[in-house]
């Protein structure tokens, strides 16, 4: 079920204030929540990231002028094993603003798409999804043109993945059509929007004459770096706002500002058409400067520095056992992909001093969660298959000027590379930016386009269009597109993602200058794992009573031992030396006999390994600690000394137990009674 709610009156905001929630209800799946409250608490990741899939999907269709504060809430109401309820939110979010009374220039349709022996699946179920090596969620209006693009890939090639697209654009059309007989049997009419307040003509000609030229200087001085540009353009602002204050003391300083921010927005792009170079001098399909480097700091497992421009990412690997894996709740694999742990994961961090700004410092946001998903996603295909180790990637961005996330890849390859996970070969990543041209008053029909390769974070925000794509110099692994007019040809799709294959190509070739293939000489520090084969009788000699073993073998060593199954058990170490440790008292304890259970009153052989003064030392078991048998009790007579009855280092007698002293412990042993006994 999914609501659609908007406020009547604008804000006083200059941006659109859509907010999508997307709530999974446990009780949707026939499941109680795992939480200690045993009720649905914040949201979870998988719920901030299908939000954003709905978010990213509506967005580009609200009208330009559109600042009514709107709210979609997609509440789960049932789930089935089968199929996923991601791609149903769409499309329900998208019916739900059709029939509303809300101005928007829908509907559209999303499908899944799944690639199975040559052959495009669409809407696979979750179980045609674990063979897939394609997971790719489309989004697209009316006439093909696609509004979103989200999916994840099994170093797919370029060829197939651009006929799932195809695909794909053309099966929503199915949903927009029954979408748009919904809307005309029930839906209701939409409602006028407010007529946004404009400047005058004198003002605008105002606006032009006194910040046209300078900001047109601004873009074409190539040797600006994104904080001289931002500083230069903010003294433009501050410089035009007070003359226009000065001289038209009764316009509104807001729209004013909301006016030149529209100007400089314009002159940009039409200077990307004019001549034919970006603002920081490059051409189109140029890369910025990109330097890495890899084992930085000695004591980390991996490590490594991406720089692309003045976008620079710091990564690390960590690895640890199996026992570390992210353990997903029900909910999670029901409406997930059905994993029920993750062995690989990467958290990404954008602190606000990358932006040269300040801000809080805490938990996730939506962004990182959305970037670090998509980053994981970009990896998690180059990976092995049943590694023995969990793998914690984190990524944290030091500085940024676009595509950190596509760092975020390179530079996650690169430092596992460096803590030689052997991973299948190297992926880089990569984002695609658009600038577009279109008729006088018409949305629809587009004049003209450039595609920009190595998007800066100002041409995303002047653009049109972020679509980044991660992978390998054989296939891609990720991609996503964000885009912000209502629609794109297919045709520039396929040629955004040709112009990416080519510049993931060029990066690979610098990454490999950095380091070619996984470590192969593991580094001092890193964790070591082994597998023991155990006999079932001998389980019992290795984890002690209640376990007592393991718990001191981790204390001393710091070595974890796991058990797979009956008979085979995993040990993690920390590494060599540590292992080495853990494996002496392993076997130590393997080797080591069980004491035998003694029966009260039992008679047994004893064999003496020492003749004192006052008695023999008598063992009755191999590894037992000798036990004093006294004279008194070695003969029906009185025995001044051992030697009189002729008893001698090594020589077995016969020997009656009789428990241990309950004040000393010590055993008390009689071969007396046994002559008592024979004599009578």
């Amino acid at each position: 079920m999914v609501t659609a709610v908007s406020k009547t009156k604008p804000s006083t905001s200059n941006f659109l204030p859509l907010v999508v929630d997307y709530r999974q209800k446990s009780a949707a799946a026939g499941r109680i929540p795992t939480n200690f409250l045993r009720r649905e608490l914040g949201a979870s990741e998988r719920e901030i990231l299908s939000a954003r899939l709905v978010d990213r999907s509506l967005r580009p269709l609200f009208a330009k002028n559109f600042f009514y504060e709107t709210q979609v809430v997609c509440n789960m109401l049932a789930v089935d094993s089968a199929n996923s309820p991601d791609v149903l939110a769409i499309n329900a979010a998208s019916a739900a603003l059709a029939v509303s009374d809300i101005p928007w220039n829908g509907p559209v349709g999303a499908v899944r798409l799944g690639f199975i022996d040559n052959e495009v699946i669409v809407n696979p179920t979750r179980r045609e999804l674990q063979e897939s090596i394609l997971n790719l969620i489309v989004t697209a209006t009316k006439q093909n043109l696609v509004v979103m693009l989200e999916g994840s890939a099994k170093n797919m090639l370029q060829q197939d993945l651009l006929k799932a697209i195809k695909i794909g654009t053309k099966e929503t059309q199915h949903v927009i059509q029954s979408i748009d007989k919904l809307s005309k049997a029930c839906g209701k009419k939409k409602r006028e929007l407010e007529m946004a307040k404009e400047l005058s003509g004198e003002v605008e000609e105002a606006l032009r004459t006194l910040a046209g030229m300078r900001v047109r200087e601004i873009f074409m001085n190539y040797t600006h770096d994104k904080l001289s540009r931002d500083y230069a353009l903010n003294d433009v602002r501050t410089d035009v706002l007070e003359k226009i204050r000065a001289n038209y003391p009764d316009t509104d300083v807001a729209l004013v500002a909301e006016g030149l921010n529209d100007l400089i927005k314009k002159v940009f792009r039409d200077l990307v058409f004019e001549e034919n170079v970006r603002c920081d001098g490059r051409t189109f399909d140029e890369l910025r400067n990109i330097s890495c480097q890899v084992n930085m700091y000695k004591p980390l497992h991996g490590s490594a520095v991406f720089q692309r421009g003045q976008t620079q990412v710091f990564c690390t690997v960590t690895l640890d056992s199996q026992q570390s894996a992210l353990k997903m709740d029900s909910m999670a694999m029901l409406t997930g992909d059905g994993v029920k742990e993750k062995n690989f994961f990467l958290h990404y961090e954008f602190p606000p001093f990358a932006t040269k700004e300040t801000g809080r410092i805490g938990p996730a946001g939506r962004r990182e969660l959305g970037h670090g998903a998509l980053a994981e996603r970009g990896l998690n295909p180059i990976l092995p298959e049943n590694y023995p180790f969990t793998v914690r990637l984190t990524s944290e961005v030091l500085e940024s000027n676009g595509s950190s996330s596509m760092a975020s890849v390179c530079g996650g390859s690169l430092a596992l590379m460096d803590a030689g996970v052997p991973v299948s070969s190297p992926a880089a990543g990569v984002a695609i930016g658009l600038i577009s041209r279109f008729s006088e008053n018409d949305t629809k029909h587009m004049e003209d386009y450039r595609i920009l390769t190595d998007l800066l974070g100002i041409e995303d925000y002047m653009g049109d269009m972020d679509f980044k794509i991660a992978g390998t110099k054989k296939g891609i692994t990720a991609l996503q597109a964000d885009i912000k007019i209502p629609g794109l040809p297919l045709k520039i799709v396929m040629e955004s993602i040709q112009k990416a294959t080519e510049a993931k190509a060029k990066i690979l070739d610098i990454m490999h200058d950095c380091i070619e293939k996984p470590r192969v000489e593991k580094k001092e520090n890193l964790p070591v794992s082994q597998k023991l084969e155990l006999e079932v009788h001998k389980r019992s000699k290795l984890l002690g009573v209640g376990g007592i073993n393991l718990k001191k073998l981790f204390l001393q060593t710091g070595v974890q031992v796991n058990q797979i199954d009956d008979t085979t058990f995993e040990i993690f170490a920390p590494n060599q030396s540590a292992l080495d440790e853990a494996n002496e008292i392993i076997q130590k304890w393997l080797n080591t006999e069980r004491t035998p259970e003694l029966e009260f009153g039992g008679i047994y052989s004893a064999t003496i390994v020492e003749i004192r003064d006052i008695g023999v030392m008598v063992t009755l078991y191999p590894g037992m600690p000798p036990a004093l048998l006294h004279n008194s009790q070695l003969d029906q007579r009185k025995v001044g000394h051992p030697s009189v009855l002729g008893l001698a280092v090594g020589q077995e007698m016969q020997v009656k137990y009789f428990g241990r002293d309950p004040v000393s412990g010590l055993m008390r042993l009689s071969r007396k009674v046994l002559q008592s006994a024979a004599l009578r």
